[in-house]
């Protein structure tokens, strides 16, 4: 194989697995929100792959329904591989930049929604314990605020296209404000529970909801910036290019891989940890608190998509990396690479 079919194929790779990526989580919406049948359901009725036959075969409208899926699946694979041998010109650095600009845009649009759900659910359920609810908007509406369906439907969903949008025309967001966000509203109850002997519970769910985003949604970030710690006796004296293999090997043998376990773990059936919660708007049982346990459980969806897509864009940086035989001292790290400086 020549050195130039290297990049081709990396950056193969790298189309494929995020295409992969957003294929699994489509067709997790279609098969468990739809309940359309999918390719699995679709195998195991032919018993293929070793699977075993279903209890009730697939009607013939539901087995073209989960052909259409898999043929749906595979053009756009199959777009994607043509995509990159199209664009042959583009080169490693300049995909790595691509993707890590992908995953921060998820990062910015889940920043978004969890500042702009919690600050209005707090504000419902504030409303709602001190009985100001339906005075506000009306009795029916009221009481349907107080069903977990309705708001997640109605008021959730609407603020994350919203949090979309935002995410989309504001490039630019500190995890310092998400940290600030966090400790103003500790500092809330702590003033209310020993100045105004005031607390409920969507005090507490708000600084859960809140610090459980902070920690996740920040890890990709803190890949970019290098701020993971390592805990290495010889890294540090290698060589570039030896960083270089070491790191490919990291994102391939154990970056990548634990991102999709967290994947297929949480969402490879209705009852799995991550699909029951969504499924079933799942709540706190702390009386009045806020209704966003639910969404907490798509936080882990976050934080695997977002790393997935930043070890995929290490992962060509580095690719790059070993394949500049010389070693000069002003290369431009990752870090200078994603953000421009240097």
């Amino acid at each position: 194989m020549s050195r130039l079919d290297i990049p081709l194929l990396g950056r193969a790779f790298a189309y494929l697995m995020v295409s992969a990526l957003f294929l699994y989580l489509i067709n997790n919406y279609l098969v468990f929100w739809l309940e359309l049948p999918g390719p699995f359901v679709l195998f195991s009725n032919y018993q293929w792959f070793g699977l075993e036959g279903l209890n009730k075969p697939l009607e013939p409208d539901q087995i073209r329904q989960a052909w259409g899926q898999v043929a749906a699946y595979l053009i756009v694979l199959l777009a994607c591989v043509v995509y990159v041998f199209k664009s042959r010109q583009r080169t490693l650095p300049e995909e790595s930049r691509r993707l890590a600009a992908l995953s921060a845009y998820i990062v910015r649009f889940a920043f978004w929604s969890v500042l702009l759900i919690g600050i209005v659910d707090m504000l419902i359920s504030f409303l709602r314990v001190e009985n100001f609810l339906e005075h506000i908007t009306g009795e029916w509406l009221g009481q349907q605020l107080g069903r977990p369906i309705f708001r997640g439907t109605y008021v959730h969903y609407p603020l994350m296209v919203l949090s979309l949008v935002i995410a989309a025309r504001l490039r630019s967001i500190s995890f310092s404000w998400l940290a600030l966000i966090c400790m103003l509203a500790e500092f809330l109850i702590v003033v209310t529970r020993f100045v105004f002997s005031y607390e409920q519970a969507y005090m507490g769910d708000l600084v859960r909801f809140w610090y459980a985003a902070l920690f996740l949604f920040a890890s990709a970030y803190t890949l970019v910036e290098d701020g993971h710690v390592r805990v290495d006796v010889l890294y540090t004296g290698f060589r570039r290019r030896k960083k270089a293999l070491i790191d490919t090997l990291g994102c391939l043998l154990l970056g990548m891989p634990i991102c999709w376990v967290i994947l297929m773990q949480g969402m490879g059936g209705r009852g799995n940890s991550i699909n029951s919660p969504l499924l079933s708007f799942e709540i706190s049982q702390s009386g009045y608190g806020m209704y966003v346990k639910y969404i907490m459980a798509a936080f882990l969806i976050v934080y695997a998509a977002s790393m997935l897509i930043q070890f995929v864009s290490y992962l060509l940086y580095n690719i790059d990396q070993l394949l500049n035989r010389e070693d000069p001292e002003d290369h431009l790290s990752y870090q200078q690479l994603i953000t421009g400086k240097g």
